[in-house]
């Protein structure tokens, strides 16, 4: 299995060597098209960037054809870079020259986005178009330097064991395995739970009951987010899952699904609820929904969670941000109340995550995972969790005062964050196992109750 630390390559060395070249011919066939649209003039079809027209699928025809497809192209490129950035860091152990040159398209990547959107802004002046095509070169050659190098590599080295769903000579599994295999990729449980806060921020920011559709659609366009961004994180951790007793049985670390499938069926998942929450729902939607995957793939997965103690406090945010997309899915825009729904959630999720890493504690050591209870100890986790829960009772209230809630809210307000901390007070004091495991079972139902609160409000 893939790992972080340099060397040779130790993942499907060929299977990378493909994807890189498929980045490679994409990336020029988009250089391509973007000569065309320039030689026709075509650059300024669409001014309203990142829409056209107003949608994200114009009326085609003539110059709007070329330029959806140049804008499409550059959503499938950007895919694959990413794909490619993430897959140089895990299946091929990090190998560096892979990694730098997939990190450099990807940065260019991201520059060039912000150069296209300056063409428009401008209306072309004389910099944003030459840095364009400059940047346009140095990404093709990136790219195409990256597939020769993977292409050397692997002509250079065996085949290796695939990485993968493997299983005993004459044994397949069943249609039902495997599509329960994909089932639980998605972490549905911690789906349903974000979900919890999608629906009374959409009451809320309604103040009665939206349409049943758009809570639909939100709800289908946020579970697909989670789900991209849960399976994506199963395929970056598949390493330390395969080490802790509490993860050894997920999809990848039993070898029910390829790592390559994982990864792939995350993207997927990730650029259908981004198009769907676009067109269905609205853009600002989509976008928050798509920045949640973002930060839990790069900030928490890749970045905290192997670095640092604070790493569930800072990717907190991730598991907060359905509360703004069940907001902006209403309004099309941001809010305090909004805001401070945010703030609950992440302020809630560093208690609520310590109680349950501190009876995995030793598993969390095994892995080299900087978890609070292995860095600080126990005494200081529970600590900080009382700290955080009388935080937490604090946030909660303001949402009274920023949110015009009623009395519904602010009597379950009180009463469930008094039981919180209290609960939390008890574990910082006697330091009990048992009272610890409550404490996160009350955690999911501290949550529940008081966003079915919100809601109720909104309702009465």
């Amino acid at each position: 299995m893939g790992h972080r630390d340099g060397g040779p390559i130790n993942g499907d060395a060929r299977s990378f060597s493909r994807l890189a070249l498929v980045t490679a011919t994409v990336v020029g066939l988009l250089l391509l098209v973007g000569t065309y649209v320039r030689a026709s003039d075509a650059q300024l079809v669409f001014t309203d960037w990142p829409l056209m027209d107003g949608r994200l699928v114009p009326t085609l025809g003539g110059a709007a054809t070329a330029m959806f497809l140049h804008r499409a192209l550059a959503a499938i490129a950007l895919l694959l870079v990413l794909w490619t950035a993430i897959r140089a860091r895990t299946d091929t152990r990090g190998h560096p020259l892979l990694v730098r040159l997939s990190t450099a398209a990807l940065v260019l990547f991201g520059v060039q986005i912000v150069v296209g959107a300056a063409n428009v802004w401008t209306r072309l002046r004389p910099w944003a178009v030459v840095a364009h095509v400059a940047i346009s070169v140095l990404i093709w050659a990136t790219v195409v330097a990256l597939a020769t190098v993977a292409s050397r590599l692997a002509a250079g080295r065996p085949r290796p064991e695939q990485d993968g769903a493997e299983t005993p000579e004459g044994e397949r599994p069943s249609l039902r395995d495997t599509v329960t295999a994909y089932y639980r990729l998605t972490k549905p449980r911690i789906v349903l739970l974000l979900l919890i806060t999608t629906v009374p921020a959409m009451l809320l920011a309604a103040k009665g009951l939206p349409s049943l559709w758009l809570i639909l659609a939100t709800l289908v366009g946020g579970a697909l987010a989670a789900g991209s961004a849960n399976s994506i994180n199963m395929y970056l951790d598949r390493d330390i899952d395969a080490i802790m007793r509490r993860t050894r049985q997920r999809p990848l670390p039993s070898h029910a699904i390829a790592p390559e499938h994982a990864l792939r069926f995350g993207f997927v998942l990730g650029a259908i609820g981004f198009y769907f929450l676009a067109v269905v729902v609205n853009v600002l939607a989509a976008v928050l929904a798509l920045s949640a995957i973002a930060f839990y793939v790069f900030v928490y997965t890749m970045w905290l969670k192997r670095t640092t103690a604070q790493n569930i406090v800072i990717g907190g945010a991730a598991g907060a941000v359905p509360a703004l997309v069940g907001w902006a899915a209403v309004t099309g825009t941001l809010a305090w109340p909004a805001v401070v729904l945010f703030g609950i959630v992440f302020v809630w999720t560093p208690p609520h995550f310590w109680a349950l890493a501190m009876r995995f504690s030793g598993d969390y050591a095994a892995a080299g995972v900087p978890m609070l209870p292995v860095v600080r100890g126990e005494a200081e986790t529970r600590r900080q969790i009382l700290l955080y829960s009388l935080v937490l009772f604090a946030t909660t209230l303001l949402l009274v005062p920023v949110g015009h809630m009623g009395p519904v809210y602010t009597i379950a307000a009180v009463a469930l964050g008094g039981s919180f901390v209290y609960r939390a007070l008890q574990v910082w004091r006697t330091g009990d196992d048992v009272r610890t495991r409550r404490l996160f079972a009350f955690s999911i139902l501290y949550l529940a109750g008081l966003f079915g609160a919100v809601g109720l409000d909104a309702l009465l």
